[in-house]
């Protein structure tokens, strides 16, 4: 194996310690990440040492004279993880008995239901039920039916347990629900012992299903980029070249409807690039000579010749690839709760229900049998078995009520974490507004308003610009029909023309009209009044002279100013973050009634979310390919429904239906999550804490202990339950 190293030295007279960086395969939940971390520290002459959960990489710099990084990756190997240098192939951990498949397919590319997890769940699945048939036809068998089960679960899980202990983890959750099924088997109660373990692993399946899909993002924005591109050579031919040979300085050629293949600058020709995948402005842009263009962006009309400015792997979507790493990068992998509970529970409830056991008979010679029935007893009582469910169970009503209102949440730790935000940061184009242009206002200076409409609709017919669309929908909802054009033509930048029963149409720009006749007085006021609000203004002229003026804008969704409000209500800042240009950004802002930043790039943005965070949790809203970096920065990140794939990859949670009051929704239910998390925890610690004192005194036995456990569980379960009725109060109205 090879990785990259830098071989340079830290200071002056220290040995080289070569920077290494692996892709770790099976990391289905952050704590993952935290265990991998504490393995590969305590191996000798390790240090700056990063797992990136999001994009699976391990960095850190290794003294190899003092441990060889086949030590390292060794290391990780025994956790249950495949990892090999990013320039290799991935390969996958070899757990189960199926690691040769899962070479030879990848674990990236297989579904979830044919992996390993998913096939342990399965058999997990069918072995309990099996033991269910079989309590139920020879009650005598009840103990040994499940026992297949739990046995099942328990080699699985105690691998990983003992590698991880090993490694340095010895409380880690897999140690947690070992010690549960043990217990529960030493006492008789395997029936609990399997429900346990196949609840556990359908969890840690269900977790890396949405992990996969979150890491899918990352994949998705590098296909915005074209593979192949047009370089111009000196002899003014253009030839297809891969995308990624493009060096600082080359010629390349954009065709009309192709995407632009590199950052550069155009030496050549006029047109108009849509780039809102980049920055999230919502109407087409000129471009001339001169202009900057962004990779990814898209060329609309005119053939453009670009010099390129910076190599593919510095081009804008890799540069917002390495933000949305960055991004996760940054965001700590914090333990789940039992993970960081069971460090203090665990161990002690094992050392207590063992001093039960064996402190009485060795120090006061008591009778064995009792004080190690008692011990069992309490080991029954520590069995965390209703604290392990008490977070998934709320957490699973959460999300299907969240399901049946079009709230997409990936994953509890998301869910969680939304009710905590304190400010909220919204996308405009495509979230706050409807994400296309609309006609606004029509001002007629000649004939009638069905009149322009029908002329500039006839001009813009077959037109694929935003504008245009919007009027022949304008038109198409008045009823208007379409007259016949001929000798159509675009002007880059400025106007498209044709002739229409005769006479020439043109619909373009307040200045190229003006260009060919001066404007009204009132029409100017208009044009001028129009564009503070951020409207885009075109002029109608027949043979020159001007007939009307038609205002387009992207208009607010009709909920946006109800969702503000409600987050307003709640005690959450609302707050704009814009690529599109101040004046517009300024307008709908103001009517919706919240702050706003314009003119961002992804880099602003992010810059923004991160100024936000030092404050409180934020929340980042979005729909653009723009959005992602902001998305993944962000405490949590939500998608709007109609959104880009990569926002709704890279984001936590999506807005299916597409309606700002549903961030107020999603809130809410995910403050009603958290307070019956805390119920749960507070049943299951409290049956617990009066039980092991019943049960230390002598009070309650072995019986009662399980009626205890068992008690807790059914508890903790029906409080959950109860989340499934939870209605979305001051919202539903909207909705």
């Amino acid at each position: 194996m090879t990785a990259m190293a830098d071989g340079g030295l830290a200071e002056a007279g220290e040995r080289p310690r070569a920077a290494l960086r692996y892709r770790v395969e099976g990391m289905d939940c952050p704590s993952c990440a935290g265990k991998i971390e504490t393995a590969v520290g305590r191996v000798e002459g390790t240090e700056d040492i990063r797992v990136n959960y999001g994009t699976q990489v391990l960095a850190f710099r290794l003294d190899e004279a003092a441990t060889p990084r086949a030590a390292v990756e060794e290391r990780v190997r025994n956790l249950g993880y495949g990892i090999a240098p990013v320039e290799a192939p991935r390969v996958v951990p070899g757990e189960a008995g199926m690691a040769a498949e899962d070479q030879k397919r990848g674990s990236a590319r297989r579904p979830w239901w044919r992996g390993t997890k998913a096939r342990l769940a399965a058999a997990i699945g069918a072995l309990a039920a099996a033991g269910f048939a079989t309590s139920l036809a020879a009650p005598s068998l009840d103990h040994w039916a499940y026992l297949p089960a739990a046995l099942l679960g328990l080699a699985f899980f105690s691998r990983k347990a003992v590698a991880a202990a090993r490694a340095g983890s010895p409380f880690s959750i897999e140690m947690l629900m070992s010690i549960a099924t043990v217990g529960a088997i030493l006492i008789g109660a395997t029936s609990e012992a399997a429900v346990v373990v196949l609840l556990f692993t359908v969890g840690e399946l269900l977790e890396g299903v949405a992990a996969g899909r979150a890491r899918a993002g990352i994949e998705a924005l590098g296909a915005l980029v074209p593979r192949t591109a047009l370089r111009v050579g000196g002899d003014g031919t253009a030839r297809e070249v891969p995308a990624a040979s493009l060096e600082v300085g080359d010629l390349v050629l954009v065709r009309p409807g192709d995407r632009v293949s590199a950052d550069g600058e155009v030496v050549e020709g006029a047109s108009e690039v849509d780039e809102s995948p980049v920055t999230g402005e919502s109407v087409p842009v000129p471009k001339a000579e001169g202009a900057p263009v962004f990779a990814g962006s898209v060329n609309a009309s005119g053939a453009l010749q670009v010099r390129v400015s910076r190599p593919a792997s510095d081009n804008t979507i890799a540069r917002i690839v390495r933000l949305v790493e960055e991004a996760q990068e940054a965001k700590a992998p914090t333990a789940r709760f039992i993970e960081r509970f069971s460090a203090v529970y665990t161990p002690i409830a094992v050392a207590a229900a063992a001093l039960v056991a064996v402190a009485p008979p060795l120090l006061l010679g008591a009778d064995w049998g009792t004080w190690v029935y008692r011990g069992l007893a309490l080991l029954l009582v520590a069995c965390p078995c209703a604290l392990v469910l008490s977070t998934p169970a709320a957490i699973a009503s959460g999300l299907a009520v969240g399901a049946r209102r079009g709230l997409l949440v990936k994953g509890g730790g998301a869910l969680e974490a939304i009710g905590r935000v304190r400010a909220v940061a919204f996308d405009k184009t495509g979230t706050l507004t409807e994400g296309r242009p609309r006609v606004t206002d029509v001002l007629v200076l000649s004939g009638s308003e069905r009149t322009v409409l029908g002329l500039a609709a006839a001009a813009e017919n077959g037109s694929s610009h935003p504008l245009g669309r919007a009027i022949l929908e304008r038109a198409e909802a008045d009823g208007i029909p379409l007259r016949p054009a001929k000798d159509a033509r675009a002007i880059p930048g400025k106007a498209v023309e044709a002739v229409v029963t005769g006479k020439r149409v043109t619909v373009g720009s307040p200045s190229h009209a003006a260009d060919q006749a001066a404007l009204p007085g009132d029409a100017e006021r208009a044009v001028a009044g129009w564009e503070d609000q951020g409207k885009t203004v075109v002029v109608v002229s027949v043979d020159g002279a001007p007939t009307g003026l038609v205002a387009v804008r992207d208009e607010p969704r009709a909920d946006a100013a109800a969702g503000i409000r409600a987050l307003g209500a709640m005690g959450v800042r609302s707050v704009m973050l814009t690529g599109d240009n101040p004046r517009t950004g300024r307008a709908i802002a103001g009517a919706l009634g919240l702050d706003v930043k314009a003119g961002l790039l992804p880099a602003d943005k992010l810059r923004e979310i991160g100024a936000l965070k030092e404050k409180a949790p934020v929340a980042m809203v979005g729909d653009g390919i723009n959005d992602a970096p902001a998305l993944a920065a962000a405490s949590v990140g939500v998608a709007m429904g109609g959104g880009t794939d990569v926002a709704l990859e890279t984001a936590d949670a999506a807005l299916l239906n597409g309606r700002v009051l549903d961030v107020a929704a999603l809130v809410g239910l995910s403050r009603a999550t958290l307070a019956n998390i805390h119920q749960n925890v507070a049943i299951a610690l409290g049956l617990k804490a009066v039980f092991l004192v019943t049960t230390v005194v002598g009070v309650t036995g072995l019986w009662p202990a399980v009626l205890a456990d068992t008690g807790a569980t059914v508890l903790v379960t029906l409080n959950a339950l109860r989340l499934l009725g939870y209605r979305f109060k001051g919202v539903a109205a909207h909705g």
